[in-house]
């Protein structure tokens, strides 16, 4: 009974559903996903590191009691809009793999549906997931560093960085400003081996630029993008503050496609990756 009052709630959402433009359905709906790389420089272990970079954006239709992809819309799936941002540097002999999806619900209030981080490099692996539930966020944490191994717990509501991305691509002018609480991303918790805990953030907005201050842990988040429709991000730089160091993290875009690009896993479309300079 109580999961189908939960699915009734969240399948009743156009009641709070968010304007979308023509301008967004035509664009965001046509069945293509938009597909942007980026020259990165990654600050790890004190270093400057050159990797690459990659944002996909895609809306998809997805199952709000499950928090999944749906293979079919029916009248239990929700419209999402749905980030993978994928990073890939050396740190050494060794290589570091970094990709967080996060879902934006294009229906409710509160956007953020789900997030996830996984984080793989020799000396092993990490996976975290934020799930919105009705009244509370699930955290879950697998790590193999000591004292993270294993973690599940439920947080107050409130906006996660993660969630931000999305928000940006559906409109910049429901980007939070001013002070607000806010939970770091994923990325952010596990590789600098903090808590999961909500903090005090101070959001603000310049054309087109996006600045994320969270002074409690000296970091903050500046994302470029076009101010014009469809708000394509050029680029962020990240900076982080910890024990007397100052890190600093940087992307640039190099080039962008919308394609079906799980439609194009044959070998002869291999030469589709030129253009983003990812080899």
């Amino acid at each position: 009974m109580k999961k189908l009052l939960l699915l009734s709630l969240l399948v009743c959402a156009p009641l709070v559903q968010a304007q979308l433009s023509q301008r967004f359905k035509n664009h965001w709906f046509d069945g293509n996903a938009e597909i942007s790389s980026y020259e990165l420089t990654q600050s790890r272990y004190g270093q400057q590191r050159k990797g690459k970079a990659v944002l996909i954006f895609v809306t998809e239709d997805f199952l709000a009691i499950e928090q999944v992809k749906a293979n079919k819309k029916s009248k239990t799936t929700i419209p999402v809009i749905k980030s993978n941002r994928t990073k890939t540097y050396l740190t050494g002999i060794y290589p570091y793999s970094i990709m967080s999806s996060s879902f934006n619900s294009l229906r409710k209030k509160h956007p953020l549906i789900k997030s996830v981080t996984s984080i793989q490099e020799w000396c092993g692996q990490s996976y975290l997931q934020l799930n919105a539930k009705e009244k509370e966020l699930n955290y879950t944490s697998h790590s193999y560093f000591e004292g993270e191994a294993d973690q599940q717990m439920n947080l107050e509501k409130a906006m996660s960085e993660d969630a931000l991305w999305n928000l940006l691509r559906f409109d910049p002018q429901q980007l939070p400003i001013g002070a607000f609480k806010l939970y770091p991303s994923l990325e952010m918790v596990r590789l600098n081996h903090i808590n999961m805990e909500i903090t005090e953030a101070i959001g603000e907005m310049k054309t087109g630029e996006y600045i994320l201050n969270i002074p409690s842990m000296g970091r903050s988040l500046r994302i470029q993008f076009d101010p014009e429709f469809p708000y394509t991000i050029e680029g962020w730089t990240e900076t982080y503050a910890n024990k007397g160091e100052n890190y600093r993290s940087t992307a640039k875009r190099i080039h962008t496609e919308r394609r079906q690009y799980w439609a194009e896993n044959d070998k002869r479309f291999e030469s589709l990756r030129i253009p983003f300079k990812l080899d």
